[in-house]
Formats: C-alpha cells, structure tokens, sequence
C-alpha cells in the first residue's frame, strides 16, 4: 500500500511564494511517473503539473506555467511543487497523485490516470 502525505500549505499574500511536498511510502517512488491536482471551492478537481519517474520531463497547465516548478528527489522519496507570484484563484485544495504504470503523456492530465492520493493540503492567496 501507497502514502502519499502532502505538506507546505498555508496562507500567502498576492505575489508571494510556496513550496508543497508530497512524501511517498515504499521502495517503489522512483519506478513511477506523479502529479500535483487542486480543488477550489465550488469547482472540479483540475490538473496542475505532472513529472516522469526521473524527473526528466514534466508537463504544466497553461494557469500554472511559468510560475510553477514540479520536482522530484527519488532519493527522498518526495515530489515539490515550487509555486511562485501566486494569485487568488490559485487558492485550493492541493493534492499529490501517482499515475499507474505506463501512462502516456498525453494522458499526464488526467484525473483516471493516478492510482494513489494523499488527503490534500490547502493553500490560501489573500488579496
């Protein structure tokens, strides 16, 4: 069985930064490819970024390009989210994910390709 504990949320001015963790139980971290999801109030759960198990290709949402960075310490067995000039609408429930085996990039964004979830961390952009 997989844990995946999400950590790093809070509350952040307009502007600020944040860095999210995800530590990931078992021997097996390195062998898979992981995403970050978020869910704000009201809406539908909704893809971030996503990262190959070595980390050497990665993949963003168009909302999140360019001021967030995935990442991944096989060594520690933990994936980051570097979230920078954060807005408002970034507010949401942060959730960590591991993709089944074998899953294509084009299918990085989609929710059935994610086998395992952590309960989520929150993240709050003020105004």
């Amino acid at each position: 069985q997989v844990q995946l504990v999400e950590s790093g949320g809070g509350l952040v001015q307009a502007g600020g930064s944040l860095r999210l963790s995800c530590a990931a139980s078992g021997r097996t971290f390195s062998t898979y490819g992981m995403g970050w999801f978020r869910q704000a109030p009201g809406k539908e759960r909704e893809f971030v970024a996503a990262i190959s198990s070595s980390g050497g290709s990665t993949s963003y949402a168009d909302a999140v390009k360019g001021r967030f960075t995935i990442s991944r310490d096989n060594a520690k067995n933990t994936m980051y989210l570097q979230m920078n000039s954060l807005k408002p609408e970034d507010t949401a429930v942060y959730y960590c994910a591991r993709m089944f085996s074998f899953v294509g990039r084009s299918s990085w964004s989609r929710q059935g390709a994610y086998d395992y979830w952590g309960p989520g961390t929150q993240v709050t952009v003020s105004s």
